[in-house]
């Protein structure tokens, strides 16, 4: 494939991300193809720290549990804490072995040095307290907006009692019972307890509502954000529960929806506080439906679609895209891929204006790329009309390698 794309290339900083949107979007997520890989993690730093710096944004979100990030970002803004601790107990997925991970909480310390409370960086996670093959027990969120509401309104008005809660929770190891995930029978999801406790948490969360007004003004900000994520987690993770009970064929699906439905909401709301960058899988943020195989091949709609719905132009999405993970016997790309039309260009890393790429391959489709290993997305050409934005990377280097190169440029904390 030739087609000359040379007008659509940029190099890979704040000031070419900003030039491809009309706005700032309020939300603009940077996808990945693959989880882990040190390079893209440095890519990935040395960009939200321009974009922080340059741009104003305020928040970064990271695909990791949205509870377990309260540690990071109380680290982060206050200094509670230790780098330690906030790498170990507020971040899920294992994420907070990653260097990359590591270095962007050292900077994003470094930087809310000194600074008053309007110019901190903020950190989030946006996914729900959920792995690959357990969800959570909802009983930190519960506690936590139940202790929220009975120290602020008349105990009459709450639905129920701590007590209640703990008789209905049980032991918490029979909601994160690994077996769950394949076997429905397993999940506690959809016992009468179960059914008890989802009727508590919609009246809890409800009553954020309808006690609103009362409730801002009794609160600080950051105690009503954390009451609001709490409900959101709290009723997101038992229906969660609810549909591992499911014995259907449309179960896995699902499964996969509500999970974008919970990151999905938590987006907004970051959105709603103020500018945020958000890092995270590309199947989480593309604007077209997302797909995987488990089990068969299951199609959702994704964080990305849903919030772009509600956001429209707000929302802004950078997609990754990779020539080569030779570690993982992911080599050159065939050249009539978008990754292979790419990796003719003279540069080792560069910015794609997707729209203007689009336009050029629109009488020349490309074909999808297969990737011979499972942890590695090739980018979907359906998405690069709706993308705004491809970040690509020819060259992935191993660890080995990464550790011998050179630094991410975000831990030095400047």
């Amino acid at each position: 494939m030739t087609i000359d794309v040379t007008t659509a290339v940029h190099a890979v900083d704040a000031s070419a991300v900003a030039a491809l949107f009309p706005d700032r979007p309020r939300l603009l997520a940077l996808g990945e193809p693959t989880h882990g890989e040190d390079t893209l993690l440095g890519l990935r730093n040395r960009l939200f720290r321009q974009l922080v710096e340059q741009e104003g944004y305020r928040t970064i979100a990271l695909e990791t549990d949205c509870l377990m990030g309260l540690t990071v970002d109380a680290y982060v803004t206050s200094g509670t804490g230790t780098l330690e601790e906030a790498m170990e107990r507020g971040f899920s997925h294992e994420w907070g072995a990653f260097t990359g991970n590591r270095d962007l909480v050292r900077w994003m310390r470094a930087h809310n040095e000194g600074r008053p409370a309007s110019e901190r960086v903020r950190f989030a996670g946006f996914d729900g307290p959920l792995e690959i093959t357990a969800a959570a027990s909802p009983r930190q969120a519960l506690t936590m907006l139940h202790s929220y509401l009975s120290a602020r309104m008349d105990a009459d008005l709450l639905p129920c009692t701590t007590d209640t809660l703990d008789r209905l929770l049980g032991n918490d190891a029979r909601w994160t019972e690994p077996e769950a995930m394949w076997n429905p029978a397993k999940s506690v999801g959809r016992s009468a307890d179960a059914r008890e406790l989802r009727l508590h948490a919609d009246d809890l969360a409800t009553l954020l509502v309808t006690q609103g007004p009362h409730l801002v003004e009794a609160s600080t900000r950051e105690e009503w954000d954390r009451a609001r994520l709490c409900a959101r987690t709290a009723t997101g993770l038992l229906r969660y529960h609810y549909w591992m009970a499911d014995p259907s064929p449309a179960r896995m699906t699902r499964l996969c929806a509500l999970r974008d439905a919970m990151m999905a909401d938590n987006l907004l709301a970051l959105a709603e506080r103020g500018p945020t960058l958000a890092g995270g899988h590309n199947g989480h943020f593309q604007r077209i439906a997302s797909s995987m195989q488990m089990g068969g091949p299951v199609e959702w709609w994704g964080a990305g679609a849903l919030v772009s719905r509600h956001l429209g132009g707000a929302y802004g999405f950078l997609a990754t895209a990779l020539g080569t993970i030779r570690h993982r016997d992911v080599d050159a790309p065939p050249p009539d891929t978008v990754e292979g039309l790419l990796y003719g260009l003279p540069r080792d890393h560069c910015l794609i204006d997707a729209p203007k790429l689009a336009s050029a391959l629109a009488t020349t489709p490309p074909a999808a790329r297969v990737s011979p290993w499972f942890g590695y997305s090739p980018l979907a050409p359906a998405s690069l009309s709706t993308t705004d934005g491809i970040v690509y990377i020819k060259d992935m280097a191993s660890e080995a390698e990464w550790a011998g190169g050179p630094t991410t440029g975000s831990g030095s904390g400047h």
